[in-house]
C-alpha cells in the first residue's frame, strides 16, 4: 500500500461577532438572586515525564550489557506519579523503541520515546559484502564521475568554501571530518554549523555533492547555465532541451541521518536539507530532515520555492513546526530509509521509503512557477546542506549534522550515464 500526500492549502477566515440586545435594560420587580458556588476546574494537564539525562537516543556497541534510563513523573494535580516503560532491547543490531508512559488520577496520560540503536562492533573485516573502513568512498558502489563536492574549509584563500572536483572525488579523496568512509560502507557527510560557504548569499554551510554532467570534461565550458553540464524539465522548449545534457530527472538516495543540532535558535534546531533540485538561483525542491531535542524521531517534509511568490511546504512524514510532538511514523537518527525525487516536466513526486513500511508519497504540479523559461536550468545536490548557524560554538555536542549515505543514483532522459 502506498501513502499518498497532496498538499492543501487551508484558508482561514475570522469574522467579528458582536453580542445584540434591547435598547434598553429592564428589571423585572422583586427578582431572585441566584448565588453560585463554583466547582474545582477539572484536571486537563498531563503528567510531565522526565528521563535522566534527558536522553532521547542511546547508542551501544553489540554484546554490551544494557539497562533502561531511569524515569521519573510528576503531575500537577497529584505529584508524583508511577512510569511504566515498554518495549525490550535485542542483542541484534538495529534500533529499538523503550516507551516509557504515565497516566494521573484524571486519566490524563503522556508517553516519551528512547531509541537505542545497538551497533556492530568494528573489528576484522568478516562480511566480503562490505567494504573494508580503509576503502575510499569512491570505492563504495557509488559512482562519483557525475558529482563534484563542497565542503567548509578555505585551503586556496578565497574566502568560500573549498570544491572538490569530479575528478578528484573518482582518485579516491576523503577527508577526516567533512567526507569519509563508515565502518558499514556508507559515505558520510558531516558539516558543522560554521564554516566557509560556497557563496555570499547563502547563510549556511554544507557537505553537499553537486551534479555534473559533464563528468570531469572541462572543455563543455561553463558550468552554469542550459549546456551539456545541468538539465532541463521536459515542459522547456525543444531548444533548451537540445542544448541540454538531460531532460526532467530521477534521483535515488539511501541514507541514514546520524546527527543533528540540539540547540540554537528555535526554528533552526534538528534541520538539514539532504536533497535538491537547483535552478540558476532558486530550487524546485528541498527536501528536509528533522528532529527536535525532545523527540525521539524526526519529520520529512519538503518546500518548493517558485521564481516569483511564496514558498510552499509539503509536510510527508511528521510536521515542521517548531514545537511539533514526537511523530509516531517518524525516522530516528541511525534508521536508513530511502528517498526518490522525481522531476516530469511540471510535476514533482517525491517517495519515502523504509523497510517493512508503506511508501509514503507525494506530489507538487510546479505549473506557473517559471522553470521551463529557455535560460532556466537544474542540476541535483545531494548531501548535508546544515541549516542552523545559531548552534552554541562552545559546545562539544549539538553543533554538527551528519548523515550517510549508501545509494546516490541519478538519471535523465538523454543522458547516457543514467543510473
Amino acid at each position: 500500500m502506498t501513502i499518498l500526500i497532496k498538499p492543501l492549502v487551508i484558508l482561514s477566515v475570522c469574522a467579528g461577532l458582536s453580542a445584540c440586545g434591547s435598547g434598553g435594560e429592564s428589571k423585572a420587580p422583586n427578582s431572585a438572586t441566584t448565588v453560585t458556588t463554583q466547582s474545582a476546574p477539572a484536571d486537563t494537564t498531563a503528567p510531565v515525564i522526565e528521563i535522566a539525562g534527558g536522553v532521547t537516543s542511546i547508542t551501544i556497541n553489540q554484546g554490551d550489557s544494557f539497562s533502561n534510563p531511569v524515569a521519573t513523573a510528576t503531575d500537577d494535580v497529584d505529584g508524583i506519579i508511577s512510569v511504566s516503560v515498554s518495549g525490550l532491547v535485542g542483542s541484534d543490531v538495529g534500533n529499538y523503541t523503550l516507551t516509557y508512559s504515565a497516566r494521573d488520577n484524571a486519566g490524563n496520560a503522556v508517553s516519551r520515546d528512547v531509541v537505542v540503536t545497538v551497533i556492530e562492533v568494528a573489528t576484522t573485516q568478516t562480511n566480503p559484502t562490505v567494504p573494508p573502513v580503509t576503502a575510499a568512498p569512491s570505492e563504495l558502489g557509488i559512482e562519483l564521475d557525475d558529482w563534484y563536492l563542497s565542503i567548509p574549509s578555505d585551503l586556496d584563500g578565497n574566502g568560500k568554501s573549498d570544491s572538490i572536483k569530479e575528478t578528484e572525488l573518482v582518485a579516491g579523496y576523503s577527508h577526516p571530518e567533512y567526507f569519509y568512509t563508515s565502518a558499514d560502507g556508507g559515505i558520510v557527510m558531516r558539516s558543522p554549523s560554521r564554516g566557509f560557504k560556497t557563496s555570499t548569499n547563502t547563510s549556511y554551510v554544507r557537505v553537499e555533492l553537486r551534479e555534473m554532467l559533464r563528468r570531469g570534461n572541462t572543455n563543455i565550458g561553463s558550468t552554469q547555465g542550459v549546456n551539456a553540464n545541468n538539465w532541463v524539465f521536459g515542459h522547456a522548449p525543444t531548444s533548451a532541451q537540445a542544448n541540454a545534457g538531460g531532460i526532467n530527472g530521477e534521483l535515488n538516495v539511501t541514507l541514514a541521518v546520524n546527527e543533528v543540532t540540539t540547540n540554537g535558535e528555535n526554528y533552526q534546531i534538528g534541520r538539514v536539507i539532504i536533497g535538491q533540485i537547483h535552478a540558476n538561483d532558486d530550487e524546485p525542491i528541498r527536501l528536509y530532515y528533522r528532529k527536535l531535542p525532545n523527540n525521539s524521531k524526526g519529520a520529512i517534509y519538503f518546500a518548493h520555492e517558485p521564481r516569483t511568490g511564496s514558498e510552499v511546504y509539503v509536510e510527508m512524514i511528521g510536521s515542521r513546526d517548531n514545537t511539533t510532538s514526537n511523530p509516531a511514523d517518524g525516522i530516528a537518527l541511525n534508521e536508513k530509509f530511502s528517498y526518490t525525487i522525481n522531476a516530469s516536466d511540471a510535476l514533482l513526486t517525491v517517495t519515502i521509503a523504509r523497510e517493512g513500511k508503506d511508501d509514503v508519497v507525494a506530489t507538487y504540479n510546479m505549473t506557473g512557477s517559471q522553470y521551463e523559461d529557455p535560460d532556466q536550468y537544474m542540476y541535483f545536490k545531494v548531501g548535508v546542506y546544515h541549516l542552523n548557524n545559531t548552534s552554541d560554538p562552545s559546545s562539544d555536542t549539538g553543533q554538527f549534522a551528519q548523515a550517510t549515505f549508501y545509494e546516490i543514483r541519478n538519471s535523465h532522459d538523454g543522458y547516457v550515464f543514467s543510473e
